[in-house]
């Protein structure tokens, strides 16, 4: 077998012996649509060996916790949350995989009850770990990360009733000051075409009308001549993929030819980027070790909007980088409020040790982060609701997910969250809505079809 195949494959009937006594698992992600991705396929791998998935909370068995490290607060909620599970199932067995677990593995092997520590390398395996039992002491496996593509073998059958994440890619090869991802998830690598394929047919044939593309630095998929562009046109010939969406990628990555499919309309390429900014200041991006200049940035993301008229973009910004002054705070924020960015993530930086901030000068209280977090919270929140009433009166087709209420709530192609009454089951249908008025954080609208019926 290929060595650099991961996940289900591996967990063989001779790693597994007999069909496991435990029944009940839980699955808890925090972080990413990456994080997310892998947590699916080992959901779906719990569901092929017999397992029953319960909410994190309720009474298991088998608790998978998939960790984040990219700030100080997620090691630190990925610490709480193990402690929960194993106050709660003080005789199930606790695996603790992912990021933080690669990185933080001493704090977590000093936490009572934790059985089994599992890196990103072997992290889909943690089933063929996980059937040995409970140990006395938890069991580290923390392999190099390799630099190879990948496969993934993934299993199941289960309905598919919301968008799906797709994972085709992993690691990264920028090294931002800041950052702590290429050392927790290797060096850039993509997933083979054939294989991401192969899964996105089989999550369509289990009902995925959407499908988004994950991974750490998705624009630089590169695999036997395959861009992330190729990836987006072979996803669009599988029948029931009726919608794709890229989630964060790099401004340095985008290629011209996203938009010509996001303004086709036989493509199911949506009109939405997400695309990192971090800081409007040259001065911080420069400190940051980032690709682009203000100007640049500025110049792209006004190119992107005049080519594809409704696209939304979305960003991310830091606040608190070392050597942020309040000009280079108030250049962020000018960027932010005069150009076409829709709506804002504000994080405030986190200092993680192996990154080369941790050696610069300058450093920023927390009063004043929390302060210039809030500032940019409040701006995108203004940006977001003027965007959505840029709608008002449009009729736009909407992916539903949940209902709540009486009324069902889904999003549009270019990422408008919109509620609609209604007593039909609307879950993973698309339908025509008529969007009418702001209503806190969504747009409420009409079902054109009923409104027809209704005449």
């Amino acid at each position: 077998m290929d060595s650099r195949r991961s996940g289900f494959a591996r967990v063989t009937a001779e790693a597994t012996g007999a069909a496991p006594s435990r029944k009940r698992a839980s699955v808890h992600t925090l972080g990413c649509r990456l994080n997310q991705s892998e947590s699916a396929i080992i959901a779906e791998q719990l569901r092929a060996q017999g397992y029953e998935l319960v909410p994190f909370g309720e009474t298991a068995d088998l608790g998978i916790i998939n960790t984040c490290t990219v700030t100080g607060e997620a090691d630190s909620k990925s610490r709480q949350l193990v402690r929960a599970f194993v106050r709660k199932n003080p005789d199930a067995y606790t695996a603790v995989i992912g990021c933080y677990a690669q990185m933080g593995f001493k704090a977590i092997s000093e936490i009572e009850g934790v059985d089994l520590i599992v890196g990103n390398q072997e992290k889909l395996n943690v089933l063929a770990y996980a059937a040995q039992g409970k140990n006395n002491r938890p069991v580290i496996v923390r392999d190099r990360i390799d630099c190879d593509d990948f496969t993934i073998e993934v299993v199941g059958d289960a309905p598919v009733s919301r968008r799906a994440n797709l994972k085709i890619q992993d690691g990264c090869d920028f090294m931002c000051s800041f950052c702590i991802i290429p050392f927790a998830r290797g060096r850039a690598r993509s997933r083979e075409f054939a294989n991401l394929l192969e899964e996105a047919r089989q999550l369509a044939g289990r009902g995925a009308k959407e499908l988004v593309l994950t991974g750490v630095n998705v624009g630089t998929y590169d695999y036997a001549g395959n861009g992330i562009l190729d990836v987006i046109d072979a996803l669009n010939e599988i029948p029931g993929i009726e919608r794709i969406r890229i989630s964060s990628i790099e401004p340095t990555t985008i290629p011209d030819g996203v938009f010509d499919r996001m303004n086709d309309e036989a493509h199911a390429l949506v009109p939405y980027l997400h695309i990192p900014m971090q800081s409007g200041s040259n001065k911080v991006l420069g400190l940051m070790k980032r690709r682009y200049t203000r100007e640049e940035f500025v110049d792209f993301i006004n190119h992107a909007q005049a080519a594809v008229p409704d696209l939304c973009i979305g960003t991310d910004i830091m606040v608190g980088m070392p050597g942020e002054c309040d000009d280079a705070f108030a250049e962020t924020v000018a960027l932010l409020e005069h150009n076409p960015v829709r709506y804002a993530h504000a994080f405030t930086y986190s200092e993680r040790a192996g990154t080369a901030s941790v050696k610069l000068a300058g450093k920023v209280d927390s009063q004043t982060m929390n302060r210039r977090s809030a500032i940019i919270r409040r701006i995108s929140a203004g940006k977001r609701e003027a965007f959505y009433k840029e709608f008002s009166g449009r009729e736009m087709d909407v992916l539903f997910e949940c209902e709540e209420n009486g009324y069902w709530t889904g999003y549009t192609g270019n990422f408008i969250r919109v509620a609609v009454r209604s007593s039909s089951d609307m879950k993973n249908i698309i339908e025509t809505v008529r969007l009418e008025q702001l209503c806190g954080d969504l747009m409420e609208g009409t079902l054109v079809s009923e409104a027809l019926v209704s005449r």
